[in-house]
């Protein structure tokens, strides 16, 4: 059963299109990530998810509720956690706790906060002022607060920006434990890593749906062919293979430079006949998420231009 199932979704803000025509399915228990540039319309897309937003045009079901009439249905059983920490920073954790235990009527309260700082390994930390926090302490909370009333879907937005890579490490270990225990997540991120480690993603630019499934089917969809030029990467090699035919992008990696085209066969062309002019060294490489996301950014048209 498809947790979120929605179609057509448009959201405008005056003559903005902000999403257009988006189509997003997910599955119960899944991981999905959501990707795409600043603006692309992800954080629009989550609000009318998770009910914070009505679309203008679209249809749909999520956990079984009408996305347009049902919205506050919706909101009793979603978790949402959003890209700005959003809790008093003069209050303590278990304070802020106590606050969003209260304003979904947990019963025993007591018992709830409580199980919500285990949970997070917070314990210790119950009486700390939330401004005082680090990120990933600050993430942690966020995390605490948005499931301790057990929802059925969790919704991430770009939940691990600006911590440091042991905290988004520990916080994705955390969420395929709750995965596994059933919950659905779906989590906007620009970490190639981190959408990695998701079932599925989907790729939206600019308010459209570019691609959707595992990171194998779209990293394959993409036509990419991509190849390693073993020389330590200056400006004017840089500058001589981007200008090659059928080079679309080129990126230093070390003492290595990764070509990347959509054409293979002239991309391979090109490369051969430039290394046995300059004497180097090329050979197949493998094409990555993050290369597809930039090919994405550089077809896009900016719908705010």
């Amino acid at each position: 059963m498809n947790v979120i199932d929605v179609r057509g979704l448009v959201k405008r803000f005056g003559a903005r299109t902000v999403v257009d025509n988006v189509c997003l399915r997910v599955a119960g228990g899944e991981i999905v990530g959501f990707l795409g540039p600043n603006g692309s319309g992800k954080t629009t897309t989550i609000r009318m998810i998770c009910g914070l937003l009505t679309p203008d045009a679209g249809e749909g079901t999520v956990l079984g509720y009408n996305v347009r009439s049902e919205s506050l249905m919706i909101k009793r059983e979603v978790g949402y956690m959003t890209q700005r920490f959003s809790f008093y920073e003069d209050l303590t954790i278990a304070e802020n706790l106590d606050f969003v235990a209260r304003l979904y009527a947990l019963k025993p309260r007591r018992a709830a906060v409580d199980g919500a700082l285990e949970r997070l390994g917070l314990e210790t930390r119950r009486g700390q002022l939330a401004g005082t926090l680090s990120g990933g302490w600050k993430q942690r909370l966020a995390l605490a607060a948005c499931i301790m009333h057990k929802p059925r879907l969790l919704l991430l937005d770009e939940p691990t920006a600006g911590v440091d890579p042991r905290a988004r490490r520990e916080f994705w270990d955390e969420i395929h434990k709750l995965a596994g225990d059933g919950l659905t997540v779906l989590v906007s991120t620009h970490y190639m890593d981190e959408a990695e480690r998701c079932h599925r993603v989907n790729y939206i630019s600019y308010g459209r749906m570019l691609a959707s499934g595992t990171v194998e089917d779209v990293v394959r969809g993409s036509g990419l062919s991509t190849f390693v030029v073993r020389s330590q990467p200056t400006a004017d090699l840089v500058a001589r293979i981007s200008a090659l035919d059928g080079v679309d992008q080129v990126a230093p990696f070390g003492a290595t430079l990764h070509v990347v085209g959509s054409d293979g066969a002239r991309l391979r062309a090109a490369l051969t006949a430039f290394a046995l002019e300059a004497g180097l060294q090329v050979e197949p490489g493998a094409t990555s998420l993050e290369d597809v996301f930039i090919q994405f950014m550089a077809n896009a048209r900016d719908n705010a231009a």
